[in-house]
């Protein structure tokens, strides 16, 4: 009965998990992007070209999440956390 009880609520939070708001960077360089996953404060980011996107992290605004990943990968030209949109005022003060 436990794992009945278990199982059942792995299915429901599973549809919780998949929609989940990816985050996403557009890097100014792309020789800058990890060739391996890259974790940023709890973030998986993977990038493809100039491209990254991640899942997870953590539970912070969108403007120091974008600190976070200029200063690992380097200037961003577009970013979005968890479904949020910097403008272009929050992007130059990133990558500032």
């Amino acid at each position: 009965m436990r794992a009945l009880l278990i199982a059942a609520a792995m299915l429901v939070a599973a549809p919780a998990v998949a929609q989940a708001p990816v985050s996403s960077a557009v890097l100014a360089d792309a020789s800058k992007a990890p060739a391996a996953r890259t974790i940023i404060d709890g973030a998986a980011w993977r990038c493809e070209g100039a491209t990254c996107t991640a899942n997870g992290g953590a539970n912070q605004p969108a403007p120091r999440a974008c600190r976070r990943v200029v200063a690992r990968f380097g200037p961003v030209t577009a970013f979005s956390y968890k479904g949020v949109d910097l403008t272009s005022e929050q992007l130059a003060a990133c990558n500032a």
